[in-house]
């Protein structure tokens, strides 16, 4: 078993049930493990949910953290992948006051350099969203840091295998 610490990204899908946020989280904190990021949402399945939860640990840990998961009563799988394993994105968006969108032609350069789009748009403010890895939503902020950036959120990674999780021929057979 490999002890390297490397992120992986744990996809657990579970019924969606209040108080099983607490629980999850617990799991990494007994085991001091940090979450990097964590998304939740619908999955394919009609009333499964998907957490999609990033941290460093190793592989064993990995494994661990999983199996401890599917003890809890409203997990159905839990699995655990490399950033090799998964194809993933995580969005930003950045509130950057207008003058600067108007006046700093270098702006505009960034927002195209970087594939970004512009969303909003007021006498204030614009608002560009960007969609990528982590360290081109980074990047981004650290280009527009300079340039009025009034607010700055990006959201949790949410990724899909590149190999198949069979979760809905496993619940098929229930």
């Amino acid at each position: 078993m490999n002890t390297e610490m490397k992120l992986y990204t744990i996809s657990i899908y579970t019924e969606n049930n209040i108080g099983l946020l607490n629980r999850v989280s617990s799991i990494f904190l007994k085991r001091h493990l940090n979450i990097e990021s964590l998304t939740t949402s619908q999955s394919e399945i009609e009333h499964v949910n998907r957490f999609v939860i990033v941290s460093e640990m190793t592989e064993f840990q990995a494994e661990k953290v999983a199996k401890q998961l599917e003890k809890q009563i409203e997990v159905i799988r839990a699995y655990y992948h490399t950033d090799e394993e998964t194809i993933y994105q995580e969005t930003a968006l950045y509130k950057v006051a207008s003058d600067s969108l108007f006046e700093q032609r270098q702006v505009q350069n960034i927002i195209k350099e970087s594939h970004a789009n512009i969303v909003t748009v007021s006498r204030e403010f614009f608002v560009i969203e960007k969609t990528g890895r982590r360290h081109e939503t980074e990047q981004l902020y650290k280009d527009l840091k300079p340039y009025k950036l009034m607010q700055f959120v990006r959201s949790g990674r949410i990724s899909v295998t590149k190999e198949p999780m069979n979760i809905s021929e496993m619940l098929a057979a229930f």
